[in-house]
């Protein structure tokens, strides 16, 4: 698989850290990171990345599935859910915005690996 140009929405520091280190070892590039939602759609537009993970719950107007929502409607960004939150009513809205994979965390290396193949084939 070539390398992804990747953005990460996640509010959690050391999360994001952690999934910028899992990315960069299976030979992937963050091109960047936001902690909200009105944010991301922002810098997504801007940097144009191959694919996007966000985690649902996030801070301020507009969460994680409502960049999906955007993502779905308005870009060819393909995303991927990366997130505690498992409930049915988060999965309910989520499957609605038709995201590539659906990952829960806590999440591993091949995990990650094989729904980002998913999202972004060759």
């Amino acid at each position: 698989m070539k390398q992804a140009k990747i953005f990460c929405v996640e509010d959690d520091e050391i999360l994001a850290r952690l999934i910028e280190w899992r990315l960069t070892k299976l030979g992937h590039r963050i091109c960047g990171f936001s902690d909200n939602g009105t944010e991301a759609i922002k810098e997504i537009q801007r940097v144009q990345p191959d694919l996007a993970l966000l985690d649902i719950e996030l801070p301020g107007e507009i969460d994680g599935i409502e960049v999906g929502e955007y993502l779905s409607a308005k870009t060819k960004i393909p995303f991927i859910y990366l997130t505690s939150h498992t409930e049915d009513s988060y999965l309910g809205r989520a499957k609605k915005t038709r995201p590539k994979a659906f990952i829960g965390k806590p999440f591993t290396n091949d995990g990650l690996r094989f729904a980002i193949e998913l999202a972004i084939p060759d």
